[in-house]
């Protein structure tokens, strides 16, 4: 049985894959991690350590302590909040990940999981059907820290034999947390707004089509990928991870159709930007034929569920807390 360590394990993602693994290994064979130093009620449940990724003596003393079999490193900023904030976001994005790539190769680690994006793709990459060798030009924060994170990951699998795995996730929507300042984040926003207010006011245009992936299909991509086969694995940067695409407008009409009186308005800001440089869809062939994935959640499907899950009262408590 493996010991495992999520690093960032308080963010969207990270809550949601340290319930899916502790399901998988036991409570007490997971350890969440993050910054903060109470890490919520959701992860309670098993053990957790105040960790900051960027303190590499404390993160080294600790793994090699505990002696952690694999480590998902899922702590970073994201693009919106990057453009804010560009030297911390490379910092946080790019020391942690040395910091574990390093553990890895001296041995105290026998596996990596470590999160990139469709940011790493630019707008001189193929918009329709991107596929997993093309043109990365990223211009932005986010994008530029994970194309370099893909090739530091390939670099130490070919030259010291590191098993890390990656993907370059889509938007990714979770009823289990607020959104935390990704661009692809209103698809989340505009469900805790259409129950609790009727009404979202939407940073993108409505004919922005993007890459999105419900969070049921993104863990369970995660753990296929760390389960497959070694040698099997011909991508070391990252797989294209693809679930379905759609705009502002196609959601929106297609939770009308739940909630007949939602309206919808639309204002661009910098995001509309960072979006436009984005794909519009993804290619993931590879993993397909190369550890067996395939999405189970379509657009619809995907709405009944966020508007059967998604509690209100967290954007209510959000706001009175700002």
């Amino acid at each position: 049985m493996s010991k495992v360590l999520v690093i960032g394990a308080c963010g969207q993602i990270g809550s949601e894959l340290v319930l899916a693994l502790r399901e998988r290994h036991g409570n007490e064979q997971v350890w969440a991690s993050d910054i903060r130093e109470n890490p919520g009620e959701q992860l309670q449940n098993g053990p957790y350590k105040a960790l900051d990724v960027m303190d590499r003596p404390a993160v080294e003393s600790f793994i090699r302590e505990e002696g952690f079999d694999h480590v998902y490193l899922l702590a970073a900023l994201l693009s919106a909040t990057a453009e804010k904030h560009p030297e911390l976001a490379w910092k946080l994005n790019m020391e942690g990940l040395f910091t574990i790539l390093d553990l890895a190769r001296e041995g105290a680690i026998k596996r990596i999981f470590w999160p990139s994006s469709i940011a790493v793709f630019g707008p001189s990459t193929p918009s329709d059907n991107t596929p997993q060798e093309t043109i990365m030009e990223p211009n932005t924060v986010y994008g530029i820290s994970k194309l370099a994170g893909e090739r530091w990951c390939s670099y130490y699998h070919e030259k010291h034999g590191v098993d890390v795995r990656s993907v370059r996730y889509p938007g990714l929507i979770s009823h289990g947390s607020l959104p935390g300042g990704g661009t692809t984040d209103y698809a989340v926003d505009i469900f805790y707004h259409a129950k609790a207010k009727g009404n979202y006011s939407c940073f993108l245009s409505e004919k922005t089509a993007l890459p999105m992936m419900y969070m049921d299909d993104a863990i369970r991509a995660t753990l296929e990928l760390m389960d497959a086969d070694a040698d099997k694995l011909k991508v070391r940067s990252s797989y294209n991870l693809s679930g379905l695409s759609f705009t502002p407008e196609e959601i929106a009409r297609e939770i009308k159709k739940h909630l007949p009186d939602f309206q919808i308005t639309y204002v661009p800001d910098f995001r509309q930007k960072i979006a436009d440089s984005w794909p519009a869809s993804i290619d993931d062939s590879a993993a397909r034929e190369e550890w067996g994935w395939n999405a189970h959640f379509d657009l619809p499907e995907m709405v009944r569920e966020m508007l059967q899950f998604v509690d209100e009262k967290k954007l209510f408590a959000s706001e009175n807390k700002g």
